[in-house]
């Protein structure tokens, strides 16, 4: 983490920023020539004519006299070098972090500069999170709970700095301080404390009218109409978009299935956008008959089947053969949902032999990851030379699980690394996940769908099919109860699969 200390130096010069450097405490004689330097900054921004007067309408909605377009700095070096190294000198020596992120479009280059400059690690905001490839709303490496410092170059209602906050927070990081090279004094900084953000100022738009003033750049009326119209405008609130999350048109399952590197996650995006289904059926049922004739009456609707093969009393080696062949009929695939949780070595007997022999008519299996990444190994060893596929429990839908936080973290790590094999995961909320939306090669497939929402006495909490795939970023329903105790399965799954898939539509337009 990045600390400013008192440095033991009696000149000005400032140090390279580094783990073990830090800057000088200004003194009176310090803050003299810190003046200095924003007297110098103010001139060289009018020179450039990046502070304008007239009658300009701003992003908060309201008429300004002046106007600042701190834009024209990227054509003057020495100018933007100059901005960008007093930014960083003027934080407080109590202010810690361990990166900076600059506000887009404008900050960019001001942050880039005190990166290269003072050797500070940087992750970028994207302002439109792209619908391909990995689809990050933040790029670059950083790790959970590290401290950003957002850096911006105008501050008037604090909105854009609010804007960069939210997704940053998001994927994990601590953000409590922003600095800004002008202040319009107009309640950014109220605004920000009230969002926990602490706002550090070079200078403040009355210091540049009075500046300007005081070096002839600006006639008197001007200056008290400036002056004016900051009395009469203290407090800008935060417009509204702001507070709305801002929705990102989702990748279709036909694009999806190109980016996936697992053959059976490829076949189940294709299964969903030839039979218009993310509907994945439960089948909780007590008996192997049950199942077999449940599995024939919403196949026309399903594009998965969920089974618990080790709760069928009368389970016998001919029943995966028997669901195998509803499955081709209808197609759909077969997701045996046995939540592997040994070590590799246990787990691979498990899915090859005992009497349940799930390797030979499951396309898709499921485990968790509390034994380690070597329970994949274990399972992909087997399954992936016969074109299986693996989903991982990242979350679950039962109240007071510990599926969540640093164990969904480590689950969408362990993907990454074993693509070729793990298709997606048991997910509650992936929107909600640091760094969201994730690889769009994975599935997100959701347990706990009900057409409203709720619980059991059990523990299990249920979401709508809306809220699951627009609201939560999931692609599959998976839907027990609300199907398989109706008194027409068939008829209840077609309008679970319909509402499904018209959210599915939604979420990509």
């Amino acid at each position: 983490m990045i600390t400013f200390l008192p440095c033991i130096k009696t000149s000005v010069s400032t140090p390279t920023l580094t783990l073990a450097h830090s800057f000088p405490r200004f003194s009176h004689r310090h803050h003299r020539h810190k003046m200095s330097s924003m007297e110098s900054l103010i001139l060289q921004l009018h020179e450039i004519s990046a502070v304008k007067f007239g009658s300009f309408k701003l992003k908060s909605g309201i008429t300004s006299p002046v106007y600042i377009d701190l834009r024209l700095i990227i054509s003057h070096p020495s100018l933007l070098r100059h901005i960008s190294q007093t930014l960083i000198t003027s934080i407080p020596t109590t202010t810690t972090f361990d990166l900076i992120c600059g506000v887009p479009y404008t900050a960019l280059p001001i942050a880039t500069t005190v990166s290269i400059s003072n050797d500070i690690p940087m992750v970028m905001r994207r302002k439109e999170v792209k619908d391909y490839g990995t689809s990050k709303a933040i790029e670059g490496n950083y790790q959970k709970d590290q401290a950003c410092l957002i850096i911006e170059d105008l501050v008037t209602s604090g909105a854009s700095v609010l804007e960069t906050a939210a997704p940053l927070r998001a994927a994990g990081l601590k953000v409590t301080d922003a600095v800004v090279l002008i202040d319009r004094e107009q309640g950014g900084r109220e605004n920000l404390e009230e969002n926990g953000i602490k706002l550090h100022a070079i200078i403040k738009l009355s210091e540049m009218v009075r500046v300007l003033r005081d070096k002839g750049k600006l006639e008197e009326e001007t200056e008290k109409g400036v002056l004016r119209f900051l009395e009469e405008n203290r407090r800008v609130g935060v417009v509204k978009a702001v507070e709305k999350s801002v929705r990102v048109k989702s990748l279709g399952f036909e694009e999806r299935a190109k980016l996936a590197k697992n053959e059976m996650g490829k076949r189940l995006f294709e299964v969903m956008v030839k039979k218009e289904s993310n509907l994945c059926v439960a089948a909780d049922v007590g008996t192997a008959k049950e199942l077999l004739e449940l599995a024939e009456k919403v196949g026309q609707e399903i594009c998965l089947l969920k089974t618990h093969v080790d709760i069928l009393p009368d389970f016998t080696p001919d029943f995966g053969a028997k669901l195998r062949a509803i499955a081709d009929k209808y197609n759909f695939l077969i997701f045996e949902d046995r939540k592997f949780a040994d070590i590799g070595n246990t787990v691979t007997m498990q899915y090859e032999g005992g009497i349940f022999r799930i390797l030979d008519w499951a396309d898709i299996v499921n485990c968790h990851i509390i034994s380690g990444p070597g329970i994949v190994d274990g399972l992909k060893l087997k399954g992936l030379p016969l074109g299986k596929g693996l989903l991982l429990l990242a979350e679950m839908s039962s109240a007071g699980n510990f599926a969540k936080g640093d164990y969904t973290a480590a689950a969408v790590k362990i993907a990454e690394e074993h693509s070729d094999f793990v298709m997606g995961f048991i997910s509650v909320n992936p929107a909600s996940w640091p760094g969201a939306p994730v690889n769009p090669a994975f599935i997100q497939a959701t347990p706990g769908v009900q057409m409203v929402t709720g619980g059991d006495a059990l523990g299990q909490q249920y979401n709508t099919p809306y809220s699951v795939i627009y609201d939560r970023g999931s692609d599959i329903i998976i839907v027990g109860r609300g199907i398989i105790r109706a008194a027409n399965p068939a008829e209840a799954a077609r309008e679970y699969r319909l509402q499904g898939w018209d959210a599915y539509l939604a979420k990509c337009t």
